[in-house]
This record gives structure tokens, C-alpha cells and sequence, in this order.
């Protein structure tokens, strides 16, 4: 018999990644996943973040960002500001940055769910090319019977669906909290 415990695995990888990139999408709300994607030039080299930071939500519309080495604190307002994707403008105090998280209008909450949908999109098409890996590995088995492949390949199918599925479930969320107001 086929086994699809890989491929299953394979595809809660694609989900993982694709929530992780879904916690990065800004929802009007201040979260410090927000500013997981960024790299600080600092040591002469490019480091995330949150490896010369503290990132922490002060509240709803703030987010404080406490470098662990204050000689810092211009390179990491300096790549906060350089990210457009974002839109945020961070001001330090020469100990702390704070970036206020601007309301959302609803012309950039639509323009954000249109830019989280290209990360679904992304997402499903990991997940078709596990299926497709699947399906040669299936046709080239030459130890298994027909009946046993054509199971093997519905199984693989229907593993798909139900990741599609949960790709466009956990979508929907995340458009549903962006577009609240």
C-alpha cells in the first residue's frame, strides 16, 4: 500500500508557513509578528528583528521596540521605515522605538486582503506540487496493482482538497478580522 504520512507532513509544513505568513499581515491592530520580517543592519551584517530586539504591543495601536544594544536603535528605526509593505512610521526616544499602528482606511484594508490573497495562492500551489511529487512517485511504484495506485492517487487528492480547504478557512479568517473595523 502507498503511505502518505510524507506527503501529510509535508503539507501541515505549507499550512505552518503559510499561518506564519498569515500572523505578519497587518489587521489594524498592533502585533509584534508584524515586524518578524524585518532585518536590522547591525555587526556589519543583516539580523531579524528579533534578534537585536524586544518586541512588545503596548497597546492596540502601538508597538515598542527595545533594542538589546541601544548603538542600535537608528538601524532598527531605519529598516521599520524602509519596509512599505508595511506603512509604519517608528520614532526612538534614544531608548526605545515606538511605531504607531495607523487605523486602516478601508481602501488599504481591501488593498491588504488583496495582498494576503497572492500568499493563499502561494500556499495552494506548494500544496499541488506535493500532490503532483505524489502522483509520479505512485505512477513510477511498479510494485503496486492498478487498483491499489488509482486509491493511492484519490487519497493523495483528497489530502489535498482538505488542505486546500484549510488554507481558504484559515483565509477567510484572517480577511474577516482585517476587513472589522
Amino acid at each position: 500500500m502507498f503511505d502518505t504520512k510524507e506527503d501529510r507532513k509535508k503539507m501541515d509544513e505549507v499550512i505552518q508557513r503559510f499561518k506564519d505568513e498569515m500572523k505578519k499581515v497587518r489587521t489594524g491592530r498592533a502585533h509584534p509578528d508584524m515586524l518578524s520580517g524585518i532585518k536590522v543592519e547591525a555587526y556589519g551584517q543583516f539580523m531579524p528583528l528579533n534578534q537585536v530586539a524586544n518586541v512588545t504591543a503596548a497597546d492596540a495601536t502601538l508597538l515598542v521596540v527595545t533594542p538589546f544594544d541601544p548603538s542600535t536603535i537608528q538601524a532598527i528605526a531605519s529598516a521599520i521605515r524602509a519596509d512599505q509593505s508595511l506603512g509604519l512610521n517608528p520614532a526612538d526616544d534614544g531608548r526605545v522605538v515606538r511605531v504607531p499602528i495607523p487605523a486602516l482606511t478601508e481602501e488599504r484594508r481591501k488593498e491588504i486582503v488583496k495582498t494576503a490573497s497572492t500568499k493563499v495562492e502561494n500556499a495552494k500551489v506548494a500544496l499541488r506540487n506535493i500532490r503532483e511529487d505524489a502522483r509520479k512517485a505512485i505512477k513510477i511504484a511498479t510494485e503496486l496493482s492498478e487498483d491499489v495506485k488509482k486509491r493511492a492517487e484519490k487519497e493523495i487528492d483528497d489530502l489535498t482538497k482538505e488542505f486546500n480547504d484549510k488554507v481558504d478557512a484559515e483565509f477567510k479568517s484572517k480577511s474577516e478580522e482585517i476587513m472589522k473595523l
